[in-house]
């Protein structure tokens, strides 16, 4: 009983990272991992790769912006500032039913290559530079990586 409880302690506190990826085909073949309050995408929208973030219920900060960057990292446990995370500069906020975002292009390949070489964690979080300088991360979410290579793949072979 006492193992039981304590695993149900670790399973409740630990942060929610969604089941492993997922593929659907169709008109708009896509790629996500959903780990409730985000969700995280590659899809294929008129022959082109694009990569979505979606925040269902955004910060303050996120939902009042107009446009902001976003940052992806593979390892360490969160996004940060250092070496080891891709940002994608000022990018319009499109706010329905929450607040997202959309990039297509070499940045959409090149994160749609770090998804799929991840190992266990994909983390995504909105940024902006304060004033002073240096970086503010708004809505940090972590995804599993499980199942994020084959199903990426899925997609960009129908991408070109």
């Amino acid at each position: 009983m006492f193992k039981l409880l304590c695993a149900s302690i670790c399973l409740l506190s630990a942060p929610a990272f969604g089941g492993e990826w997922k593929y659907e085909g169709g008109n708009t073949p896509i790629a996500y991992s959903d780990n409730g309050p985000a969700q995280f995408q590659f899809a294929c929208r008129g022959g082109d790769l694009a990569m979505a973030y979606w925040v269902r219920k955004p910060g303050g900060a996120v939902a009042a912006a107009a446009s902001m960057s976003l940052a992806m990292t593979s390892t360490g446990p969160e996004v940060s500032a250092g070496a080891d995370t891709s940002f994608a500069q000022d990018l319009p906020l499109i706010h329905s039913d929450g607040t997202s975002v959309v990039v297509r292009g070499p940045v959409a390949r090149q994160w749609a290559r770090i998804a799929q070489g991840a190992h266990e964690n994909i983390h995504l979080a909105y940024v902006r530079t304060k004033s002073a300088g240096g970086l503010e991360f708004f809505d940090r979410h972590s995804f599993t990586a499980k199942g994020s290579s084959d199903a990426i793949a899925k997609v960009m072979r129908q991408c070109g």
